[in-house]
C-alpha cells in the first residue's frame, strides 16, 4: 500500500467506518484473518560494531501489512479506553498507554525526590530492565488478565488467536528465505504491543505492591514498559541499601513467575541528597542474588535524563544544548548540488526539531522560582 492510498484512506470517512467495522467482526468472531499474520524480517547490522560474529550485531525490523496495523490500532484504542476507564491499569505504569511519556516518569520521580527532602530523606533509587520483555510476554496469562479485566470470552479468544500461528520471511542483503512458522510470544513492533505490556504488567504491580505492604517495606514504584524503578527514602545509605536489597530479591523471584527475566548486568544504584557537605553514597553488594556489586555514580542517565545528586541538571542541559548546536551545524548540507535550504525553509525545521532536542525534559528544571541563569546561558548560545 503506498503513502497516496494511506492518505486517501486517513482522509475519507467512509474508510476509516470500514476499518472499525471491521475491528468489530474480528471481535465478534474472535478470530484474527491469516493474511496479516505474515510477516517479512529485514536483518540490518548495527553500526560501528567491532564483529558481527554474534546475533546482537544486528537488528531485525518487521515489516507489518499496513491495513493490518490500522485496524489493529483501531482495537488497540478500544483496548485501552476500556482498562484506562475501568482503573486496572496500576497507576505505577507510566508505559505504553496514551497520553504517557518519559517526561512523566521524569516528573514523578522528581515529586518523590523533593518531597521527602522536605523532611530530611534521603532519597535512593534502583534502576533495572527486563531482557526481552516482550518477546517472553506468556500468551496463557495474558489470556487470562484479560478475563480479569471484563472482557468478553469472545473478545479474549480474539486475542488468543491474535497471537498465534505467525509467519514471517528473512530478508538479509540479496539473500531471502522461505516463510516459517515463528513461535513467540508478542512481537515489539505490533501496534497492540503497548498495551499488552501495560496489562501483563499492571496484574504484576498490584502483586508486588502487596508483598511490599506485608513485609513493611516502604516503596514507591515507577514502571516504564521495560524499564523499573524501586524508589526508596530514609535517614542513611546503610538503610536504602538494605531494603533496596530485600525489594529487589522480591521482585525478581515475582518476575520470574511471570516468565520475565531481570537483566542484572545492567542494575544501576543512585543516591539523591542535598546535603551541603560532601555526600559520599555507599555502594550496594546485590552479589548474592546474582547481580553485580554496585557502585552510583555522580550522574545518572535514566529515560535520556542526566540527574545528579543535588538536581541541578547543569549536565543535562548541556549535553542537550551541544547536540542541539551540532544538529544546527549539520543543517549546512541539507539541499542539493545546486543551492541549500534557505532562511525561511531552516526556520521551522529548527523550531519543530532542533528545539525539541534542546529543551527535552525542561519540565524537570524549570519551575517556579528555579534558579535559571545557567540554563538561560547555554540555550542563548544555541540561539545565536
Amino acid at each position: 500500500m503506498s503513502w497516496e492510498h494511506l492518505k486517501y484512506i486517513i482522509k475519507d470517512k467512509t474508510c476509516l467506518k470500514n476499518i472499525i467495522i471491521i475491528a468489530s467482526a474480528c471481535f465478534k468472531m474472535g478470530y484474527w484473518p491469516n493474511h496479516f499474520k505474515k510477516l517479512t524480517t529485514i536483518v540490518i547490522p548495527k553500526p560501528n560494531k567491532l564483529s558481527y560474529d554474534s546475533l546482537k550485531s544486528f537488528k531485525p525490523i518487521v515489516l507489518l501489512n499496513t491495513m493490518g496495523k490500522l485496524i489493529e490500532k483501531v482495537i488497540g484504542d478500544r483496548l485501552q479506553f476500556h482498562v484506562v476507564s475501568s482503573n486496572f491499569i496500576h497507576q505505577s505504569q507510566l508505559g505504553g498507554l496514551k497520553f504517557k511519556s518519559t517526561t512523566d516518569m521524569g516528573i514523578a520521580l522528581i515529586h518523590f525526590i523533593c518531597t521527602e527532602w522536605i523532611k530530611n530523606m534521603l532519597t535512593s533509587s534502583l534502576a533495572f530492565n527486563i531482557t526481552q520483555f516482550f518477546l517472553l510476554l506468556n500468551h496463557h496469562l495474558l489470556a487470562l488478565i484479560l478475563g480479569k479485566a471484563g472482557f468478553d470470552s469472545r473478545v479474549v479468544n480474539f486475542f488468543s488467536n491474535y497471537l498465534v500461528n505467525r509467519q514471517t520471511k528473512y530478508f538479509w542483503n540479496n539473500f531471502y528465505s522461505y516463510p516459517f512458522d515463528i513461535n513467540i510470544r508478542v512481537g515489539q513492533g505490533l501496534a497492540l504491543s503497548p498495551i499488552f505490556s501495560a496489562l501483563y504488567l499492571s496484574l504484576l504491580l498490584y502483586i508486588l505492591e502487596k508483598y511490599l505492604k506485608i513485609l513493611d517495606l516502604k516503596f514507591s514504584i515507577l514502571f516504564f514498559v521495560d524499564d523499573r524503578l524501586l524508589i526508596t527514602q530514609s535517614k542513611s545509605c546503610q538503610i536504602s541499601n538494605a531494603r533496596l536489597f530485600s525489594s529487589y530479591n522480591i521482585a525478581s523471584k515475582l518476575l520470574s513467575k511471570f516468565s520475565l527475566l531481570v537483566e542484572h548486568s545492567e542494575t544501576e544504584v543512585f543516591h539523591f541528597s542535598r546535603l551541603q557537605s560532601t555526600f559520599n553514597s555507599l555502594p550496594l553488594d546485590l552479589s548474592p542474588i546474582g547481580s553485580p556489586f554496585l557502585i552510583p555514580k555522580d550522574t545518572w542517565r535514566y529515560l535520556g535524563f542526566i540527574f545528579n545528586k543535588k538536581l541541578c541538571f547543569r549536565q543535562h542541559i548541556n549535553f542537550y544544548a551541544n547536540k542541539a548546536i551540532s544538529t544546527v551545524k549539520c543543517m549546512k548540507i541539507l539541499g542539493n548540488s545546486t543551492r541549500s535550504f534557505n532562511p525561511q525553509q531552516k526556520r521551522p525545521l529548527y523550531r519543530s526539531y532542533t528545539l525539541s532536542i534542546a529543551l527535552y525534559g525542561f519540565q524537570l528544571w524549570y519551575y517556579f522560582k528555579a534558579s535559571l541563569s545557567y540554563p538561560l546561558k547555554s540555550l542563548e548560545k544555541l540561539q545565536r
